[in-house]
């Protein structure tokens, strides 16, 4: 008995280390790049993604894992916020029905970022449909032929790279843990999830803070590359900042509380308008209110 005791002590002082371990690694990493730099202030982040939702509405795609953060419906209108969320038949913004979906898996959520990469939403989506259609269980997808795998998600671009990718996370994963599950994540802290995510391969900070986000519930700001050149078009970071530093200086600076309905509505803004990516002429791009772009208040470089 006080056998089995100490061996119990024994693994979570083990893990009180790990956990030690992880955070100060994260801390190191995760220092202010830019601490002169002020901007974002509080009150501009609150001023932004309140000009944002008036101008977008709440996006529709992210209405399901806004959902699982109840404490933020009473930062915009409520009637709105549950139309958004329970109108499960309507089209989404690429035109396709949207039906009721499954709960999300931590491990569902990883692989779905990593086919977003360096696609369209609309190719993504397909891709991951594609392969959990064609292999139901993850097990099956480590079982299977990597090139049956990468007929799967051709349609999200970057196949053998992306199969690669998530066939390595499978791997890894039923190696340590033994079965294909992330669930235990939720249990960690946010350094801690961050070391483990990060061990996979091809696995960057952005798909990190995007799973951190959406599917942890936890409080961070992944930057993409719309959020990435609005965030410099208005000045929230310096001119030589790149995409890991502006991560760093955005999450020190906006407050936990505006991050996740602030970054859907940059993200979306992002896709729409075309002065704040200073982007024209593709035909994914929507030209709706592009003549009134809410941020031009916010930076003079838009013209």
């Amino acid at each position: 008995m006080q056998t089995g005791h100490k061996r119990k002590q024994q693994h979570e002082l083990k893990r009180q280390d790990i956990k030690k371990s992880a955070e100060a690694i994260s801390s190191a990493k995760e220092e202010e790049p830019f601490p002169t730099h002020a901007r974002p202030t509080p009150d501009e982040c609150r001023a932004i993604r309140d000009s944002l939702l008036a101008f977008h509405g709440f996006p529709q795609e992210f209405a399901r894992y806004r959902e699982q953060r109840p404490y933020l419906i009473t930062l915009q209108n409520k009637e709105e916020s549950s139309r958004l969320i329970n109108n499960c038949d309507e089209k989404n913004d690429n035109g396709v029905k949207v039906e009721e979906e499954e709960e999300e898996s931590v491990l569902d959520g990883l692989v779905k970022t990593v086919l977003s990469q360096n696609t369209t939403e609309v190719n993504s989506q397909r891709a991951f449909l594609n392969l959990k259609s064609a292999f139901p269980t993850w097990e099956n997808v480590l079982a299977a032929e990597s090139k049956f795998v990468e007929n799967a998600i051709r349609c999200g671009g970057l196949a053998p790279t992306k199969a690669a990718c998530i066939r390595n996370i499978l791997s890894s994963l039923m190696e340590k843990k033994g079965r294909l599950c992330l669930e235990y994540l939720r249990d960690l802290s946010v350094a801690e999830i961050k070391a483990e995510l990060s061990h996979f391969k091809g696995i960057g900070p952005k798909t990190v803070a995007c799973v951190l986000m959406f599917n942890l519930q936890k409080d961070d700001f992944p930057v993409d590359t719309h959020v990435f050149e609005i965030a410099k078009a208005i000045g929230w970071v310096p001119p030589v900042a790149d995409r890991n530093k502006t991560y760093l200086h955005l999450n020190h600076c906006i407050p936990n509380e505006l991050k996740f309905d602030l970054n859907c509505l940059l993200y979306t803004h992002g896709k729409l308008c075309r002065k704040c990516t200073k982007k024209s002429g593709s035909q994914q791009r929507k030209e709706t209110h592009d003549d009134s772009c809410p941020l031009l208040n916010y930076c003079d470089k838009l013209s």
